[in-house]
């Protein structure tokens, strides 16, 4: 999701209705190849539970599909208008969705068949996009197009936000110029995006009592500037290899984050720098860090690169963990903060040696495992939006 100097951070929750199990929102999240652009689509299921469910994953996953087949936009809405089924008793469509595609990390496109409109903020202000109306099939589309800025803002939501509170706190639901007003009370704190998303969604199901009248999906668009971050665990497999490693290493522009005892040993001898451990767990179960100067976070290995995994699994669900990772002052709510939230490309540089501490079978980690670890984070960190490289020494 990043090209040139600016990127899309995108976060997306739902809830459901209360006392479903299946969500009847879905949303999805996809890169054409050969395209410098991201397309993402949130889709609305008439009703609620596994029917509603089928039909917005289908919404969802039909145009997704297209897109990423090279099919036009226009082409692929079309395509989905006209087959979109509409229910016989109540005369509207099956399901509903917006389009919302970001080309360049400048340009946006947005598509909308009978959802809310989008909401976007500029400098934390509204800032009104003019829609245009066109009929495809004897459906009403909307669509707007928008340059964009570091900073801006897009919230899409389905009809479930608006919704809220009809009957307790709002007479008519949670209008527009509401949620415009809550919003900008967070501007200039630089929450990510999907913690923006989070902020939104905790906010309607307060409004429904804990007891959500209907499913409420909330995916948000943040556009920053890229960061990149370098990850360095493990050693080399061939000794030799520690200088080439080393210099490819703090090469690269951005962050730089060593993990491993043996790895930051190595590190400050490059460096030319001492290496000052400490004693202080401020997790008991994450081991101290380390400073080596040059070198923006030292860790530990494998148990606190473990606990990051455990913490971006989490954040890919309900990120009930934020609480905890957020304001940590250990090694791995510090790498999670920086990955998570600040990374927008992350190279990892990881030595293939294999540390005899952690052949001890009474160990629960072993070489395999920490090879694990690493493509079980780069899976998660690219399901965030993060362009991850690995590079094997």
């Amino acid at each position: 999701m990043t090209t040139g100097d600016l990127c899309a951070d995108i976060g997306a929750l739902s809830i459901n209705l209360w006392g479903e199990q299946l969500c009847g929102d879905s949303v999805e999240v996809i890169q054409p190849e050969d395209d410098d652009s991201t397309v993402i689509v949130i889709a609305d299921g008439l009703g609620s539970g596994v029917k509603a469910n089928i039909l917005s994953t289908l919404t969802s996953k039909i145009i997704s599909t297209m897109l990423a087949a090279g099919m036009r936009l226009e082409d692929a809405v079309e395509t989905i208008i006209a087959t979109l089924p509409v229910c016989s008793v109540r005369g509207i469509a099956y399901s509903t969705f917006t389009i919302i595609r970001i080309t360049g990390g400048r340009r946006a496109e947005i598509i909308i068949y009978d959802n809310p409109r989008i909401i976007m903020m500029r400098d934390g202000e509204n800032y009104e996009l003019l829609f245009t109306v066109q009929e495809i099939y004897g459906k009403r589309i909307m669509r707007a197009e928008t340059d964009l800025c570091e900073g801006d803002v897009i919230f899409a939501f389905t009809d479930g936000v608006e919704h809220a509170g009809v009957g307790r706190s709002y007479n008519f639901g949670w209008r527009r110029e509401d949620i415009i007003d809550y919003m900008k009370t967070f501007k200039g704190v630089g929450f990510a995006a999907k913690t923006l998303t989070k902020i939104l969604l905790d906010e309607t199901e307060r409004l429904y009592d804990g007891k959500p009248g209907d499913d409420a999906t909330v995916c948000t668009v943040l556009i920053r500037k890229r960061e990149p971050v370098n990850l360095l665990i493990g050693p080399p497999s061939n000794r030799d290899d520690c200088d080439r490693m080393m210099s490819l290493f703090f090469s690269k522009k951005g962050k730089h984050i060593v993990c491993g005892g043996t790895t930051s040993t190595i590190a400050a001898e490059f460096l030319k720098k001492p290496l000052r451990t400490s004693l202080l767990y401020l997790d008991p179960e994450i081991p101290p860090t380390a400073e080596i100067e040059g070198v923006d976070l030292v860790t530990e290995g494998v148990i606190t690169v473990n606990r990051v995994l455990e913490y971006a699994k989490n954040y890919l669900g309900d990120n009930s963990l934020y609480s905890k990772w957020s304001v940590g002052q250990d090694g791995a709510s510090k790498i999670a903060r920086i990955l998570f939230e600040e990374a927008t490309d992350i190279n990892f540089f990881v030595g293939r040696a294999v540390n005899p501490a952690h052949q001890n079978p009474t160990l629960p980690i072993n070489f395999s495992i920490k090879m694990k670890l690493v493509e079980e984070l780069t899976e998660c960190l690219t399901k965030m939006g993060k362009k991850v490289k690995v590079n094997y020494f």
